[in-house]
């Protein structure tokens, strides 16, 4: 069943669990993402990257969204740091349900105003927008300086930006980065910040970099109130991971024969992260819930 943000996370946050967002660009991360949120009887989100999705092309958004408007489970189709009202509309027309438009690098003034431009578009066509504000910071080598100096988001900024803009969803920089943190880099969520967030702002809030964080610092997060979790690194590390180990015991290059015990290292990750978030067993609470339509695009 294909949802848009808002259903998606509205019934996450009157629930107090979170869906996570799982980043594809193929057919055998796709599958390690549904089919585990299936077992899972877990609500998911399928997050596309603007070079995600330049790479796997708009065809395979056909059969993306065929496969999960035709799950069991509730899925929504979200673009994850559009940078454009080109990737937007893009994404609009492969049939995406939510997009993100983010600002946050750009002053106030150009985030608000791409924002809103965004959220006027898409919600013509009932397609939900996720802003962000503060800096969640790149992978690499620059996840230290971004902890070091990476911009939190003020409560009263949050408040005056979903204001401004109309946004449904809201990014929030509360100490956290994207990739895989290196061996001397220990992340440190501020839950203090993100419970003065919740006190001015009542949008559902997203964590972006959620890999590689501490489990109870995740956990706590959820539990304080963040209703989407982002994923992409964990479980792309533990694929190729075991498509180097496959690869380096096996001379046979087919790809039945290489990415099924990949697929399912991936399919662990999965799991554990739809368990920390507390979304095992929770697709039920979607039931009789009228799917988002996507024929007028």
């Amino acid at each position: 069943m294909l949802l848009n943000m808002n259903q998606m996370l509205s019934v996450a946050k009157e629930n107090h669990f979170a869906v996570g967002a799982y980043n594809v660009s193929n057919s055998e991360l796709l599958k390690a993402a549904v089919e585990q949120c299936e077992a899972d009887n877990a609500p998911g989100i399928i997050a596309v990257h603007p070079t995600e999705m330049a790479y796997a092309k708009d065809d395979f958004f056909a059969y993306v969204l065929q496969r999960i408007k035709n799950s069991k489970v509730p899925f929504v189709l979200h673009l994850d740091h559009g940078d454009t009202i080109n990737n937007v509309a893009r994404a609009i027309h492969n049939g995406f349900s939510s997009v993100m438009i983010d600002g946050s690098l750009a002053s106030w003034e150009d985030n608000v105003a791409i924002t809103k431009k965004t959220v006027d578009m898409c919600h013509l066509v009932g397609v939900t927008v996720e802003g962000e504000l503060g800096t969640i910071g790149q992978t690499g080598n620059h996840i230290k300086e971004h902890l070091q100096n990476g911009i939190y988001t003020q409560p009263e900024d949050a408040k005056k930006f979903v204001e401004e803009t109309g946004v449904d969803t809201l990014a929030v920089g509360i100490g956290t980065a994207h990739g895989i943190y290196p061996s001397d880099v220990t992340p440190k969520i501020r839950i203090d910040i993100l419970k003065d967030i919740m006190a001015v702002v009542d949008n559902p809030l997203v964590l972006h970099g959620g890999s590689s964080n501490p489990d109870d610092q995740i956990a706590e997060a959820v539990k304080t109130g963040i209703s989407k979790v982002n994923i992409s690194s964990d479980y792309k590390h533990a694929f190729f991971v075991q498509a180097r180990k496959v690869l380096a015991e096996d001379d046979g290059w087919d790809p039945n024969n290489l990415f099924p015990t990949c697929i399912d290292a991936a399919k662990e990750v999965v799991h554990h992260k739809n368990d920390l978030f507390e979304s095992v067993g929770k697709a039920s609470l979607y039931e009789g819930m009228d799917p988002w339509r996507s024929e007028f695009l």
